[in-house]
């Protein structure tokens, strides 16, 4: 079983919910999604170590960029309604994807 991707895959939806509470604070101004956006990233550096305990900094970090991005940006589209401008930065989202499966192989 491959513990860095599943560290890495938990590591990348806490730092949507860090980001996504962080957003809402810049938005608000109120307090708890401070809070919760600090405690978001608290976990980021948690999962961070974990992931480095069964992988490299090479595989870690390619694998964070990559599922983050899409994760994130999923969790964006859905969620915030956000989205990008031309169709070809669709096409890079989908080249991220590729780049997953190739360093998870």
């Amino acid at each position: 079983m491959d513990w860095a991707f599943i560290h890495v895959t938990i590591l990348s939806i806490v730092e949507i919910y860090g980001d996504f509470s962080l957003r809402f604070y810049a938005q608000t101004n109120k307090p708890h999604w401070l809070a919760q956006g600090v405690l978001g990233y608290i976990g980021v550096v948690y999962f961070l170590i974990q992931s480095f305990r069964y992988g490299n900094v090479l595989y870690v970090n390619g694998l964070w960029d990559g599922m983050s991005s899409i994760f994130e940006s999923a969790a964006a589209y859905f969620i915030l309604d956000d989205r990008l401008k031309h169709p070809r930065q669709y096409i890079g989202l989908i080249l991220t994807i590729i780049g997953i499966v190739m360093l998870k192989n």
